[in-house]
């Protein structure tokens, strides 16, 4: 789970947030941009492809749900760690 911050000056991980994930994304929150932007980032830092990443919970919120195919949780947390 996580917060996601539309409208950013650049794309990052920007950290923690409490127990959720905090991702900062440039593209605005219409039409799927921001959560498009998300999986992209998300797949991109997590090195899967970007199919294997989508929103499951929250579309049209800041918190959102996150499903990634391809990566145990363990590799996942150690990559986002580094991302960080």
């Amino acid at each position: 789970r996580g917060k996601v911050v539309p409208g950013a000056s650049r794309s990052k991980i920007a950290g923690m947030l409490g127990n959720r994930l905090k991702v900062a994304v440039q593209a605005p929150p219409e039409g799927g941009k921001a959560n498009k932007a998300v999986c992209e980032l998300l797949a991109r830092t997590l090195g899967v492809p970007p199919r294997d990443v989508q929103v499951i919970a929250g579309p049209t919120q800041p918190q959102k749900t996150v499903e990634v195919l391809g990566i145990s949780l363990c590799d996942a947390v150690e990559r986002l760690n580094k991302a960080m």
